[in-house]
């Protein structure tokens, strides 16, 4: 009777040993980094184009000629000169790498809702959704 116990005991004490802590989380939330590259101007300024124009536009602007580039990247301090002083500010320029990012997130949530409306009624039903997320199964 006592060999038993002790080898239960001896299983628990394995488990609870090797048992791996959850992850803690923190309380704070923090907005979502400007780019998924890293942030290396010494290697490359990838992060910097991602941040300033959007990832899509990053990727268009990458194919571009230095010259055409130039000639694009003017046409953007221009909008980005909000008060057309011919300079631009700290504040217009974070004004414009939050308008870049929310660009891309209302975007990316309109590529979204078209993938999930699929009798394209401009509502999702349960079933929609059901079937746009998790397939036919259910």
């Amino acid at each position: 009777m006592r060999f038993p116990r002790l080898l239960l005991c001896l299983g628990v004490w394995a488990l609870c040993g090797s048992a791996k802590p959850t992850e803690r989380k923190e309380r704070v939330v923090r907005e979502a980094p400007l780019s998924a590259r890293e942030h290396d101007d010494a290697q490359s300024f990838d992060y910097d184009h991602d941040a300033f124009l959007g990832a899509d536009e990053a990727k268009s602007f990458d194919q571009l000629t230095p010259e055409e580039s130039k000639e694009r990247l003017g046409k953007i301090v221009g909008k980005i000169d909000e008060d057309g002083d011919g300079f631009v500010t700290v504040e217009e320029l974070k004004a414009w790498i939050k308008f870049a990012q929310k660009r891309w997130i209302y975007e990316d949530v309109e590529r979204q809702w078209k993938g999930h409306d699929l009798n394209e009624d401009g509502l999702v039903s349960w079933e929609e959704y059901k079937n746009a997320t998790y397939g036919y199964i259910l």
